[in-house]
């Protein structure tokens, strides 16, 4: 029995095929919008490019520019077959296409799904992106002197501007490391060689933060040397007065704002998968009363257009059997006594009766 079968005149096709087509157009401009959403992403994600560790965080932008570059494609195709189903001569043109086009569209609009599922599924990814790469830009903060570092200063102190944050996980990140250079250490100091020697590692290590950590809307001018030092600040108390750094780390700082995006760009997804999928259900119905109008002979009468033949369960399991026999396709049947390939080709007897014997003539 056929599933949501529905009874369609020669006035209802022509206007489900005009409809279509229309619709097909505007699915040319989501695929645009699937496009320009993932390369917006790709760029954002390229800016930061230098405190992010490589993974698989271009993954999502990646798959989203796909899909936006496949659904102009699809829709394009989709919109001049729906328009020739207006004409039933022109129809039979695309009488065989139309199947393996609605099995591709659907396979297309998984994969919107997928992508979809992608923004909200990568934040472990991201998470531990950012985590490694700001680590490592943090470690490298005070290399201005070499090739290949001598940027992470600056990158690092302008994105704990912009997004008012202080190292990785917090500003206690900046207390673990050496983030001074040597270049500027008075070593003729004995604050600065005693410090230097306090440190197993002979690291000059402060409790103390870059400048670009202070928050300008403090009303105290900024500590950023000797935080937790109570008695180096007038009227300063380190546990229970509110600091004038950015308290947050970077990591939370960078993930929340990616994450906002993706979840905008998920939700966007998802109401394009939705407005594809009822493209395809209706591409589906005009295939099929299309060709029941071609089987009736009658091309001005009416027909039954559905969007599956059979129930769900006979095609589930038509399909399924279909899986299992490609599988055989290239086996030899022992059970119908094909184990010999050869075992039709004829032989020639080469008998001895089958050798017609001539004399030879003897020499005279």
């Amino acid at each position: 029995m056929a599933v949501l079968k529905v009874k369609f005149t020669k006035t209802k096709r022509d206007k489900l095929a005009q409809i279509l087509w229309i619709l097909n157009w505007v699915s040319v401009v989501s695929g645009i919008i699937l496009f320009s959403l993932g390369l917006f992403l790709k760029i954002e994600i390229k800016k930061r490019n230098e405190v992010m560790a490589k993974g698989d965080v271009n993954s999502v932008p990646n798959m989203l520019i796909s899909v936006g570059v496949i659904a102009c494609i699809i829709n394009f195709l989709g919109g001049k077959i729906c328009y020739d189903c207006s004409d039933t001569n022109k129809f039979s043109r695309w009488k065989l296409v139309m199947l393996p086009y609605i099995v591709c569209t659907f396979c297309f609009t998984f994969c919107i799904l997928v992508g979809a599922l992608m923004c909200y599924t990568m934040r472990n990814e991201l998470e531990e992106s950012l985590y490694l790469g700001l680590r490592d830009a943090i470690k490298f903060y005070k290399d201005t002197d070499i090739p290949g570092r001598c940027f992470l200063k600056k990158t690092v102190d302008m994105l704990q501007i912009g997004f008012q944050c202080c190292g990785n996980n917090g500003f206690r990140d900046w207390f673990e490391i050496q983030w001074v250079s040597h270049r500027y250490l008075n070593m003729a100091s004995k604050e600065v060689l005693d410090r230097l020697k306090s440190n197993v590692d002979g690291k000059f290590l402060v409790d103390g933060v870059p400048f670009s950590c202070c928050n300008p809307s403090s009303p105290r001018p900024c500590i950023q040397y000797q935080l937790t030092n109570n008695s180096a600040h007038y009227n300063y108390d380190f546990l229970t007065e509110e600091l004038n750094i950015w308290v947050r780390g970077c990591r939370e700082a960078l993930l929340e704002y990616y994450m906002v995006i993706m979840r905008s760009i998920g939700i966007t997804a998802l109401l394009i998968w939705l407005f594809e999928l009822s493209v395809l259900i209706g591409v589906r119905y005009l295939q099929t009363a299309m060709k029941n109008v071609l089987l009736l002979g009658d091309l001005e009468g009416e027909s039954d257009g559905w969007l599956l033949e059979n129930s769900f369960v006979e095609t589930a399991k038509y399909n399924i059997n279909i899986i299992k026999n490609l599988g055989k396709a290239n086996q030899i049947s022992t059970v119908s006594g094909m184990n010999d390939p050869n075992i039709n080709v004829q032989n020639t007897n080469c008998s001895k009766t089958n050798v017609t014997t001539k004399s030879i003539p003897a020499a005279s």
